[in-house]
């Protein structure tokens, strides 16, 4: 059975349904069941008193090794040192210690990252709670406000290490979220809503994982909602010392910087007036739960006016936050209706398959353009322009807003396909020119996009991505070669194929098998999500909006194959994405060949 967690290989012991010392609540627990659950004695200690001297050394030195091999750029030297900083404060560790730990910041000790991991695995206490260590660095983080995108990426390789798995460390997160928001309610409105309340929310910490660090049995919640609850919550998750510091961050203006000012995270965002010349900028929430990380999700194209910039995403399940961003609707929809004509109109099956092939083939120098697509070249050239011009001028807005933090200090993922892809990249280069620019950006995964594939263009991204940069391209893509042929005279287009940057972050993913056209990349989008290794609600929620006609005219289903082979999307591939030793990843899906009819083709490893 393979991993749940992108990071773990098969055979280390835990299985896609094991836990990190988890238990979640059923559904069908009642209050009563709840109230009489008591909280292991050790996790409520600080861990330096439930963990031995040498498991202390151990995850200061497993961080600082970490954070050497993660983050050896110089933009980033400070943040490791700061780090390092506090989590000798945050441990008490000594002087001589300290000097240990810098000279491992600077890069000695690689070697050592088995060693401090196996001394972990030896202590009593992170064997029943390994969840124990990277959620005491989320706490340690969270008392500054901030919780960079550099420490998340931290936190997810120093658990890849110790075998917890993704689920558990976002159970996690939800369940900071939920105390925080608690804290931010007057004491005077909590008194007046905790008799009302009270059993509904405790039901509720529990089912989204409050109880993620239980050694066997779910942790009592017997408080009420006022503050003297919320502390016994924080003890009981992270146990003593973090319960600590949580208590310090409650103040309004810790958890604003941390959530933004207004509390309404994106949502809130306006562009005060015209910039340039765009028209319309702004955020449209597509889930409605408060999370310590976010996601933005940007189309690349409308199909026409009845068309939505949300029901791309309506499946995405990344994270708990998630927004699409909708810019130049005009634009946009012109391009799309461009498109359409290209490809259902002006050009015949036969002619379209001959040249996917023939680029597939890899004769771009022999290829010559069909007299009737030269003929219509102008239909789609002006179009792709206009978009072409509108989508850099949004990247650059929409560095505007997270370089000023309407996101608050929270880690940023952004997804895009085709023009949205590019408004990603305007995006990144603009970053890169500001100060201050790290720390925000977590991942990115840019999906048929119309931008450079030189190595030079992608390296200065280092500085503004924590974790993962991916590509997502298709080698027979042929109408995004025809439409960027007048656009740009750079030889190399990412969304053709792999950008050959040798970083640990860059992940270039062939998506030929997957993606026939350029069109694919939003009609099948949930599929092309799961092959990046992004997570998708169940494929039945779209069915049931396909079936009470609720999604636009022309957003067919993406789950209709057109490989003739059952496409499901409930798992997404597992791709090894924080591996320090790795340097560029190019994955190919053979989803056409030697697949067993009743196989979920997304479950196949890709070949590397």
């Amino acid at each position: 059975m393979m991993s749940s967690h992108p990071n773990i290989p098969s055979g280390t012991g835990c299985d896609a349904g094991a836990s990190s010392g988890a238990i979640v609540a059923d559904e069908t627990s009642t209050d009563d069941d709840m109230s009489e659950i008591h909280v292991p004695a050790e996790i409520k200690r600080p861990l330096t008193e439930v963990v031995g001297k040498a498991a202390v050394f151990s995850y200061a030195g497993l961080c600082a090794v970490s954070l050497a091999s993660l983050f050896p750029e110089d933009c980033n030297k400070e943040f490791n040192q700061n780090t390092i900083r506090a989590l000798i404060k945050h441990l008490h560790l000594d002087s001589h210690i300290e000097y240990t730990l810098q000279v491992y910041l600077h890069g000695e000790g690689l070697d050592q990252i088995s060693a401090f991991s196996e001394t972990l695995f030896e202590d009593g206490t992170i064997q029943k709670h390994s969840l124990i260590i990277p959620s005491d660095l989320i706490a340690m983080s969270l008392q500054t406000g901030v919780y960079d995108c550099r420490m998340r990426t931290l936190v997810q390789h120093v658990s890849w290490h110790l075998r917890v798995i993704d689920e558990d460390l976002e159970r996690f997160e939800q369940s900071l979220v939920l105390m925080l928001k608690e804290c931010q309610q007057s004491d005077e409105h909590k008194k007046e809503m905790a008799k009302a309340s009270k059993k509904k929310k405790l039901k509720r910490y529990a089912l989204i994982g409050l109880a993620t660090v239980g050694g066997g049995a779910l942790l009592g919640l017997t408080g009420g909602l006022a503050a003297p609850f919320i502390a016994a919550g924080a003890a009981a998750v992270i146990g003593g010392s973090s319960a600590a510091v949580l208590g310090s961050i409650t103040g309004l203006a810790i958890i604003s910087s941390l959530f933004g000012v207004t509390g309404a995270g994106l949502t809130g965002y306006k562009m005060n007036k015209r910039v340039g010349a765009l028209e319309l900028f702004c955020f449209t929430p597509l889930s409605s739960t408060t999370d310590l990380r976010v996601t933005i999700a940007i189309s690349g194209w409308l199909q026409d006016e009845e068309d939505n910039f949300h029901f791309p995403w309506i499946t995405l399940d990344h994270c708990k936050e998630q927004y699409s961003l909708n810019w130049e609707p005009k634009s946009l929809i012109n391009l799309g209706k461009a498109m359409d004509y290209i490809l259902t109109g002006a050009m015949s099956y036969a002619a379209q398959e001959a040249l996917r092939y023939t680029i597939l083939s890899g004769l771009l120098a022999a290829l010559t353009w069909p007299v009737s697509l030269l003929s219509i070249a102008a239909v789609i050239d002006n179009p792709w322009g206009v978009a072409m011009t509108r989508a850099a001028a949004t990247g650059k807005q929409l560095a505007d807003v997270l370089l000023s933090k309407q996101q608050g200090g929270r880690p940023v993922t952004l997804i895009g396909f085709s023009l949205g892809a590019k408004v990603i990249f305007s995006c990144l280069q603009e970053m890169c020119k500001r100060k201050s620019c790290e720390g925000i950006i977590e991942e990115v995964i840019l999906l048929g996009a119309p931008v450079s594939g030189d190595a030079h263009d992608w390296e200065k991204f280092s500085r503004v991505v924590s974790g993962r940069i991916v590509n997502g391209y298709c080698r027979s893509d042929w109408l995004l070669k025809f439409v960027y042929r007048t656009s740009s005279m750079q030889f190399t287009i990412a969304g053709l194929e792999p950008v050959t940057w040798d970083d640990r972050r860059m992940c270039n993913i062939d998506l030929t098998d997957i993606v026939k056209g350029h069109m694919d990349y939003k009609s099948r989008i949930d599929v092309v999500l799961n092959a990046v290794g992004v997570k998708t609600k169940d494929s039945s929620f779209r069915n049931r909006l396909e079936k009470l006609n609720l999604l636009p005219s022309g957003q067919s289903s993406p789950l209709t194959s057109t490989l003739n082979s059952p496409v499901t999307n409930n798992s997404p591939v597992k791709i090894n994405t924080l591996n320090p030793e790795a340097g560029v990843d190019t994955f190919e899906f053979q989803l056409d060949s030697g697949i067993d009819p009743g196989e979920d083709p997304t479950e196949i490893d890709p070949v590397v």
